[in-house]
């Protein structure tokens, strides 16, 4: 095993590279029910993460676990089709270094996607949170340790984490197809249980509109990397205020992300495409 996190980089790169020489400009991460973006690409080439040297797996209910390159709309990209998450038992190096291995393929912009339970009043189960912030409330960071200047920053600034424009595009779409969406700010806990109403209500009184179990550690790392990230959470069950709880299971938050997927497939492109 390679000794430090830049050569395992590395080493999972020149896999890639021997597999397919095809240079992605944008990635996309396809969070929980959110992975038939995929049937939209015109695929060159796919990598299960259990061939690439050094990927964990992911062993999350409808993620594929692949690496799938091709044309969306004639826009060259890489998708991760499946993501692994901190509950799962991985460290946070481990969570995100699939991100490192795109910013070492050279991508710089990256969209991020997941589904999120709704702590804003206002929001309904379907809708789409464009994230113009984020609360991180998960136990660890993959920056924790000892930086290596080859990848980012010592001290990345969070100032303006996710791009303006990336947004603005995507709520300009959203409205254009008529898709319900507007900008929030996203939190996360460690999972894997839900939260308790009382959580709910603590994360909305920190300003919170939707809350997850993942993303924040990748943007923590592409940031570090220098991309430009669009986040987009789509709300798959309503959590505030807490006469409007329901118990949900994970079929249930993947058979609505899959019945609102066809929204954010068409925000997805059109963002990539304009």
């Amino acid at each position: 095993m390679s000794d430090s996190l830049f050569d395992q980089i590395q080493e999972a790169v020149a896999f890639i590279r021997a597999k397919t020489d095809f240079q992605p400009i944008s990635g996309i991460v396809l969070g929980t029910g959110l992975g038939r973006l995929v049937e939209d690409v015109e695929v060159q080439c796919t990598l299960p993460y259990s061939e690439i040297p050094q990927f964990p797996r992911s062993t999350v209910q409808s993620h594929r676990g692949e690496l799938v390159f091709g044309y969306l709309d004639g826009h060259p990209v890489v998708i991760m089709a499946g993501r692994m998450h901190y509950y799962e038992g991985w460290t946070m190096q481990q969570v995100t270094f699939p991100i490192r291995v795109l910013a070492a393929l050279g991508i710089r912009q990256l969209v991020i996607t997941n589904a999120s339970g709704g702590v804003n009043p206002h929001l309904q189960s379907g809708d789409l949170v464009i994230v113009k912030d984020h609360i991180n409330l998960l136990p660890d960071n993959p920056l924790r340790g000892p930086n290596d200047e080859r990848l980012g920053p010592r001290f990345p600034d969070l100032s303006k984490t996710y791009d303006a424009a990336l947004r603005q595009k995507a709520l300009a779409i959203a409205l254009q197809h008529q898709i319900p969406a507007m900008e929030g700010v996203y939190s996360a806990l460690s999972g894997p249980n839900l939260e308790t109403p009382a959580e709910y209500a603590m994360l909305r009184l920190l300003g919170s509109d939707c809350t997850g179990m993942s993303s924040i550690p990748e943007v923590l790392v592409a940031k570090h990397a220098g991309m430009q990230i669009l986040m987009i959470s789509m709300v798959a069950n309503v959590a505030f205020p807490p006469d409007r709880i329901r118990e949900t299971t994970v079929e249930e938050v993947i058979a609505v992300a899959e019945a609102s997927e066809p929204g954010l497939r068409t925000v997805i492109r059109g963002v990539l495409a304009s």
